[in-house]
């Protein structure tokens, strides 16, 4: 496999985990906000009941925090590069696993009420999304491509001094030791100030 395949293989990676860590942590905040159960307390007529509805974020506070920093951490996976990009994929993958896991007692909890089964379902659905998507990070991403690498410039190695004869113009001074106005000033000549 050539080099440029294998940049289009990482490249096609790397965009999977993301969405995989995006949507996962998305889904699972969208659902913690929605209506686990709704309990109805009845009154004395004529009086309506009470109806006491409570979110997954009411009966796991930690829920949508956990849905947060994962939706966080998987827009830091396009910034990370290398060995930092694994550690933070080991986390997401931890931090998908804790939200499945409220998920999950969601599903099988008696909390009480009228309980809807889907909101926990999809938040265990998305916690899974997000470990799948930190933990293929973690194994894989060591060699995906960095963010905006493709614009860096190359590294070059300094060139050989030449000495220039008394009196006769050289070859511009590298950027290096320059002020910034004296940059501008060269690209008002038409000159490359970066150039070597």
């Amino acid at each position: 496999m050539s080099a440029e395949e294998r940049s289009a293989v990482g490249r096609r990676e790397l965009t999977y985990a993301v969405l995989l860590c995006l949507a996962g942590a998305g889904l699972a905040l969208w659902a913690a906000t929605r209506s686990w159960s709704v309990e109805l307390t009845v009154r004395p007529a004529p009086l309506p009941p009470v109806r006491d509805t409570r979110s997954g974020a009411g009966l796991l506070p930690w829920l949508p925090a956990l849905a947060l920093v994962a939706l966080a951490g998987g827009g830091a996976v396009l910034a990370t590069r290398g060995r930092l990009r694994q550690v933070l994929g080991g986390l997401l993958g931890a931090l998908g696993l804790a939200v499945a896991a409220g998920g999950g007692y969601g599903l099988v909890a008696d909390i009480g009420g009228s309980v809807s089964r889907q909101w926990p379902a999809l938040c265990l659905l998305g916690g899974l999304l997000v470990a799948a998507g930190g933990w293929w990070t973690a194994l894989r991403g060591g060699g995906w491509p960095a963010m905006g690498a493709r614009y860096e410039r190359p590294v070059r190695s300094a060139p050989a001094t030449t000495s220039v004869p008394a009196g006769s113009e050289g070859p511009p001074a590298p950027l290096a030791g320059r002020r910034t106005t004296e940059a501008w000033d060269a690209l008002d000549r038409g000159e490359d100030p970066t150039a070597d």
